[in-house]
């Protein structure tokens, strides 16, 4: 048994087709993705419906940044595990997102194999 197939995943991203492509990736897989949010103030919404396991968010977004995000739910919902991704990879990101919260940093373009990897440590972690 898979135990990361089990997580209710959120996923975070103002461009359609990321979100879709990465919702693709999941459910192809088995995944529950559960909610998919369009800005940060939608996924905090979204929490509160659904309480998400993991929330894959994107850090360029408009109205508030992923890593905004990303330490806003670390501090308010420390249950939930935060998986960022972004086409943005310099070292001081990734570090600003782990510093944030985020349990991994994914690089765009996302490699299916990599975000089921994320996954399976973030459940073994949880």
């Amino acid at each position: 048994m898979n135990i990361a197939k089990d997580l209710k995943i959120l996923l975070v991203d103002d461009s359609d087709f990321s979100r879709s492509m990465i919702k693709k990736m999941l459910t192809e897989e088995g995944f529950n993705v559960i909610a998919e949010a369009r800005d940060a103030f939608e996924a905090q919404e979204m929490i509160k419906e659904h309480f998400p396991d993991v929330m894959i968010t994107d850090i360029v977004m408009p109205k508030m940044s992923g890593i905004e995000l990303t330490s806003r739910i670390s501090k308010s919902h420390p249950d939930i595990s935060v998986i960022v991704i972004s086409s943005l990879s310099q070292e001081h990101i990734v570090l600003d997102a782990i510093g944030a919260g985020a349990s991994d940093f994914i690089a765009k373009p996302i490699q299916k194999q990599q975000l089921i990897e994320s996954l399976q440590k973030v459940a073994a972690e949880r």
